[in-house]
């Protein structure tokens, strides 16, 4: 189970390589890549098939990354997912966020047995501050009904109790 601790944990930092920047302005991993350098993020983006996206030097995998980034965003194609999260792993990386729809059992258990902290299942937009738009507005849904992140921290008390 993802934790809020977790999230905060990754976004803390404000600094994080990015797996499955696009070129393309209008597809996924070009939008949030640019929405988290709005947010103030220093993003490293990663593409094979690209030397600079937006200006920003680009690496063509995580191997290549500079020293100091030690949380990694993927947004790549699920079949493209598995190399990423083993090619972090070389790396040293420990952090990493596999956002919805680019992950499968098999990568998540992968990522388990070796030790990673990762996050699934949950949309970056909904917790990259400021969260605005629709986005603010899924967040709220998702408090609503249970599906946000809970805290690990227990209170004490009469037993314990989660958030």
């Amino acid at each position: 189970m993802v934790t809020i601790e977790q999230i905060n944990n990754f976004l803390a930092t404000k600094k994080l390589a990015m797996a499955g920047v696009s070129r393309d302005s209008k597809k996924f991993g070009n939008m949030v890549f640019k929405s988290l350098i709005e947010k103030g993020f220093e993003v490293c983006p990663i593409n094979p098939l690209a030397n600079e996206i937006d200006d920003v030097k680009c690496y063509s995998s995580v191997k290549e990354i500079p020293v100091g980034f030690d949380r990694l965003l993927i947004v790549t194609p699920e079949n493209k997912t598995m190399q990423v999260v083993q090619d972090a792993f070389e790396k040293g990386i420990k952090l990493i966020w596999i956002q919805q729809k680019s992950e499968n059992k098999e990568i998540l258990q992968f990522a388990r047995e070796k030790g990673f902290d990762v996050i699934y299942k949950k949309c970056i937009y909904m917790f990259a501050e400021p969260v605005s738009g629709g986005h603010k507005f899924h967040r709220t849904i998702a408090k609503i009904f249970g599906s946000y992140p809970k805290s690990e921290k227990k209170f004490s008390g009469q037993g314990s109790m989660k958030n």
